[in-house]
């Protein structure tokens, strides 16, 4: 089992930068595929950026270009750099971890953007 521990949301004007951090514990970090998801208000979560235990990554199509995921195994840490944010990139943010179909969620940060 693994814990995770998500950081670095706030309140960011539009065009403004954000870093997330989500830091696990209680388990072999590097096993696991690593992403981040997203729920704003009225709408179902999503996924936004997810690196495998290979270091593949894939993106939302909207985040494509501002987005980036990256993981330190050694850190046992996932970040997700968000730049030139937008309103509507306003949500919860999660960090999820996913081994062999069991998944591990973080308690979420808020992400606000708004002038």
């Amino acid at each position: 089992q693994v814990q995770l521990m998500e950081s670095g949301g706030g309140l960011v004007q539009p065009g403004g930068s954000l870093r997330l951090s989500c830091t696990a514990s209680g388990s072999a970090f590097s096993v696991y595929a690593m992403g981040w998801y997203r729920q704003a208000p009225g709408k179902q979560r999503e996924m936004v950026a997810r690196v495998s235990r290979g270091g593949s990554k894939d993106y939302l199509e909207s985040v494509k270009g501002r987005f980036a995921i990256s993981r330190d195994n050694a850190k046992a840490t996932v970040y997700l750099q968000m730049n030139r944010l937008q309103p509507e990139d306003t949500a919860i943010y999660y960090c999820n971890a996913n081994y062999l179909g069991q998944a591990f969620w973080g308690q979420g940060t808020q992400v606000t953007v708004s002038p």
